[in-house]
């Protein structure tokens, strides 16, 4: 394929030269070829990205003022510019982190657009409340943006994930500094394209892709006002720290090690589509995914053979071939964390059913084997350290209340899930699990929900009503009846 490559970086609604000739260099996660370039922010383009954020939020007449349907206007314009390049998109999100292309599909050709107009939607159906008080006057309680928003995405579902932050910092009133992966920059800058497209005001979204460094000065800097930020539970803390010392509100959306329930009634064989799509899904590389099964000790056996077939018929390949289930992990330091932890896992004596090592055939790409470990003390490494691979740790329960608590006993509560030919069972069963969310006989998370962890997988939430309330301040205005709005 044709090298894209990107010469500047978007600032201020406009291509912007950066300040460095340092470069971003991406390479295909399934043939280890390069596939383009982008410039690497250096501190001096965050501070001018900041700027431009904060200039445009600072403006009187700017987008923080704007009615709610004059900013849906362009927000809607902006989501039918991602529309146009979702096809692009799906695609190059597929060659750089290894997401089956029918998945990014889904994900990241469709998601974005829809968040715009959800939220887009939500904010316009009111942003003030009078309430009658208690000592016989009335308050206005208004929600107002509250500032410049610095979004810090990771490479896994990098423009599902951007806009779970975008959508509504954007429809609320905010101007957002974005901070994409290394590894998934080439969609966060055909993004860009379509925001300079729908005609996003100069300022309201700047995107400088960077490291770890980097990106930990955009936490800090001294022109931001909320942070949104999705990665591991370790960058998570070093990021609450800085905005607890800061007094800057943030929200963490962070690592997962959820677990799927499987109760001495389900019939597992029925439901092995929704099963892989809660447990492998992305190659496993999803932080709510459930990749601790627990299974009845009365029908254990039963199930390690039914899930390590399910691993097995996996088709491994090409993540653009439309046949592919598994394709490669995003880098070689990402298979060389998922092969340690595989190692690990024998050492401690669980046994593998089925995979364990890079599949036969593929001497390029960063592929490992779906990986399912039986026999796996609850307590292990490998049930309890999040290894964002193909890797599925069984573990045998004796009844009910031992299976709630194994499921509770981990530092993380993100997602999870529970097997049952009894969905009224599976509901009360799952109101015992301490975790941010949870499905009966799959998972998927809804934009109507909130969704977010609890413990080491975060605090705040995204999606629904509740993910615009982090990037909104609540003023009280208390009334005099002579100007009571009522």
């Amino acid at each position: 394929m044709t090298t894209i490559e990107y010469g500047r970086l978007y600032i201020d609604g406009r291509w912007a030269a950066p300040a460095s000739a340092e470069r971003i260099r991406v390479t295909e996660a399934a043939t280890e070829e390069h596939l383009g370039s982008v410039p690497a922010a250096t501190e001096r383009d965050i501070d001018a990205a900041v700027a431009a954020a904060r200039k445009a939020f600072d403006d009187p007449e700017g987008w923080a003022s704007w009615s709610p349907a004059r900013r849906g206007d362009v927000l809607e314009r902006f989501a039918a510019a991602l529309e146009a390049r979702g096809a692009e998109t799906a695609r190059r999100v597929s060659v750089q982190n290894g997401m089956p292309l029918w998945l990014a599909q889904n994900f990241e050709a469709g998601f974005p657009a829809l968040l715009l107009r959800y939220y887009a939607g939500l904010v316009a159906a009111g942003q003030e409340e009078v309430r009658a008080g208690m000592l016989g006057k009335k308050s206005l309680i208004r929600r107002e943006p509250i500032g410049v928003v610095a979004a810090i995405v990771p490479w896994n579902v990098p423009q599902a994930i951007s806009f779970l932050k975008l959508g509504p910092a954007l429809a609320a009133g905010n101007t957002v500094v974005l901070k994409p992966a290394p590894e998934t920059v080439l969609d966060a800058f055909l993004m860009a394209e379509a925001a300079l497209e729908a005609g996003l005001p100069p300022g309201v979204l700047n995107v400088v892709p960077a490291g770890r460094e980097v990106g930990a000065y955009l936490v800090a800097h001294p022109g931001v006002d909320k942070v949104s930020f999705t990665g591991s539970t370790a960058a998570g803390r070093a990021i609450a720290e800085t905005c607890g010392r800061l007094l800057r509100p943030v929200t963490l959306e962070l690592g997962g090690k959820s677990a799927a329930i499987i109760l001495d009634d389900a019939d597992l064989t029925a439901s092995l589509e929704p099963f892989f799509g809660t447990t492998l899904l992305n190659n496993g590389q999803i932080c709510w995914l459930c990749t601790r099964v627990l299974a009845p000790r009365s029908r254990y056996d039963t199930v390690v053979e039914t899930i390590t077939a399910l691993a097995q018929s996996l088709t491994i390949g090409d993540p653009l071939d439309p046949a592919t289930k598994i394709g490669p992990l995003v880098s070689e330091r990402q298979r060389d964390r998922v092969e340690s932890y595989i190692a690990k896992g024998k050492a401690d004596g669980a046994r593998i059913t089925t995979g364990g090592r890079r599949p036969e055939g593929f001497d390029r790409g960063w592929f490992v084997e779906p990986t399912i470990f039986a026999g796996v003390d609850p307590k292990a490494t490998i049930a309890q350290e999040e290894i964002f691979g193909p890797v599925l740790a069984v573990i045998p329960y004796a009844d009910e209340r031992e299976a709630v608590a194994i499921a509770n006993d981990s530092e993380y509560g993100l997602g999870g899930s529970v097997w049952t030919a009894d969905p009224a069972r599976g509901a009360s069963f799952a109101r015992k699990v301490r975790t941010g969310t949870i499905g009966v006989n799959g998972y998927v998370n809804d934009p109507f929900a909130p969704f977010g962890g609890i413990k080491a997988s975060g605090m705040g939430r995204e999606l629904g009503p509740e993910g615009l309330q982090p990037f909104q301040l609540l003023k009280t205005i208390y009334l005099d009846e002579a100007n009571d709005p009522a």
